[in-house]
């Protein structure tokens, strides 16, 4: 009989609201078809983890919410040796986007951004003014699923959850509201498949709990190019990257986001519904 390895998947806690059971599900049955046996553990109290062949954080969704736990997790799994995808250096460096700075030194066209370490009303006209623009998104550096995210124009108010806090400040890039945002996924090196987002009417959040929705895109070498060198930027080869870009006014793509560690994939826009999704971490194991 075939070597069926057996993985863990790093799923949310009982009480997280989002609905992530029908992604699990997709990415669930890429990885049976691959010949994996797949099991659910709850990220924040995973329990014994040494059985497993792999870990697999693909669900690790509300980390940015208890930043503590999730790390703590991270220095367990390095501490035990466990086997993970993707490696522990990897999800370490991607949980906080100041990632975006040491993308953009190594010449990835990234969103500008200005870090602030307390943001308040001063700190933010000084932000507004290093970047140019009278209108931006300010964001937790560590966040998911458009956490603390908030679009501030001129003249509004810093909102609370955001004063005094450390944040990023970028743009707000005009392509989120024309176009709207393009995710590429790569699995093993390999392009897979590319989705646009588009923000629901009067919104600049593409996520699908704030009336967002994708359809499948068609990206050229001018997306497939900058994407590469990001996913390439890693501290170490990402065996399963999500790669955000958004246009500026002129349509030049900017990197937004290099997600590595539990992106929604949207394998069912994939035309090979995720098979090589599976078959990339099968062979990582």
């Amino acid at each position: 009989m075939p070597f069926q390895p057996r993985v863990a998947i790093l799923i949310p806690a009982p009480d997280y609201e989002e609905k992530w059971q029908p992604a699990f599900a997709r990415k669930a049955a890429a990885l049976t078809a691959a010949g994996l046996i797949v099991e659910q553990r709850v990220w924040t109290d995973p329990g014994d983890l040494t059985g497993y062949d792999l870990v697999l954080p693909l669900f690790a969704w509300g980390y940015q919410r208890d930043v503590a736990a999730w790390y703590a997790l991270l220095d367990r799994i390095e501490s035990e040796g466990l086997p993970v995808v993707n490696p522990v250096p990897v999800l370490r460096w991607n949980s906080d986007k100041a990632y975006l700075a040491e993308l953009g030194a190594k010449g990835v066209a990234v969103v500008p951004t200005v870090e602030v370490d307390a943001l308040d009303d001063a700190r933010l006209a000084e932000a507004m003014a290093e970047l140019g623009v009278d209108e931006v998104v300010i964001k937790p550096a560590i966040s998911g699923g458009a956490d603390g995210t908030h679009r501030v124009a001129p003249g509004t108010p810093i909102p609370a959850d955001a004063l005094g806090q450390r944040r990023l400040v970028q743009p707000l890039m005009q392509g989120i509201l024309t176009e709207g945002e393009f995710s590429l996924f790569f699995f093993a090196g390999k392009f897979s498949h590319a989705i646009v987002k588009r923000p629901a009417s009067g919104d600049f959040r593409v996520q699908e709990q704030f009336g967002g929705r994708e359809t499948v895109w068609d990206a050229g070498d001018a997306a497939r190019r900058p994407a590469a060198a990001a996913r390439a930027a890693a501290p170490a080869p990402p065996v399963y990257a999500r790669v955000d870009m958004v246009g500026d006014a002129a349509g030049t793509l900017h990197i937004m986001e290099l997600e590595l560690i539990e992106p929604s994939l949207f394998l069912h826009h994939a035309p090979d519904k995720g098979a090589a999704f599976g078959l990339a971490l099968y062979g990582a194991i």
